[in-house]
């Protein structure tokens, strides 16, 4: 399998425990303040990110949806209120981040639409061709075989299904290009540290970012797993972007 610089990136330097473990590790210490501090960095901007790539979508009407790298059931949540599917399955790594999302599903009555349950990307827990549409909103920069969790989400996708992948990425117009990277070394690892006492996480969220092979470098890495007809779609000057594939 190929390596990517992005694969290096750890949430915590000195520890010995493999990527996978620190990033759950990392997101079970932050996930009680998970769902506030991204509304807070983004200014709420991310909902619409999350909106846009699941209206990438509409056009199939899948039935039945796999979350990769659910976290607390954002995505999962919003695509049942903007799809309606018959089923939607969440994986995640981190107990802390399902165990926060199983609580949302209750609340929304949406726990007999939307399970969720521990899992990794590199060894998906389902047959071939079971689901009709993948999405991935911020999760495949923190996979610790990026190679290996593309080629096994195009394994359970089934033919005609789409994958749509969500991802930080960096902009290139000049001044925004300086205030991001301003916002990104200083302010949200400050802003992190502040609310949620571990710094770690929004270093790493800034590390991992930089380090990430965006555009068509991640088009390519799509084509390479046998996705086809991969595109992309910048979002707010290209702080985000949309990834689709289909199989």
């Amino acid at each position: 399998m190929a390596k990517f610089a992005h694969d290096e990136i750890v949430p915590f330097k000195e520890s010995e425990l493999t990527k996978k473990d620190q990033v759950a590790e990392m997101f079970n210490r932050i996930a009680f303040k998970y769902d506030f501090l991204n509304r807070f960095l983004s200014a709420g901007i991310d909902i619409s990110w999350r909106k846009k790539a699941i209206n990438e979508l509409k056009a199939i009407q899948p039935k039945n949806i796999l979350d990769v790298a659910t976290g607390t059931a954002d995505v999962a949540i919003l695509t049942h209120q903007i799809i309606h599917p018959e089923k939607i399955i969440g994986i995640d790594i981190s107990d802390g981040m399902l165990a926060i999302g199983r609580k949302k599903l209750v609340e929304k009555k949406l726990d007999s639409f939307i399970t969720l349950q521990n899992a990794d990307s590199a060894a998906l827990p389902f047959t071939d061709n079971s689901f009709e549409a993948i999405t991935v909103a911020f999760g495949v920069r923190n996979f610790q075989q990026l190679e290996k969790g593309m080629k096994e989400m195009y394994r359970v996708l089934k033919p005609g299904g789409k994958l749509v992948v969500l991802e930080f990425s960096k902009p290139t117009m000049p001044v925004i290009k300086q205030f991001y990277q301003l916002y990104m070394n200083g302010i949200t690892p400050a802003i992190g540290k502040l609310f949620s006492k571990d710094k770690h996480a929004y270093q790493y969220l800034n590390d991992s970012v930089q380090a990430f092979p965006e555009g068509k470098s991640f088009l390519n890495i799509m084509n390479e797993a046998s996705f086809t007809q991969p595109y992309l779609k910048k979002l707010s000057f290209g702080i985000c972007t949309i990834y689709c594939g289909s199989k």
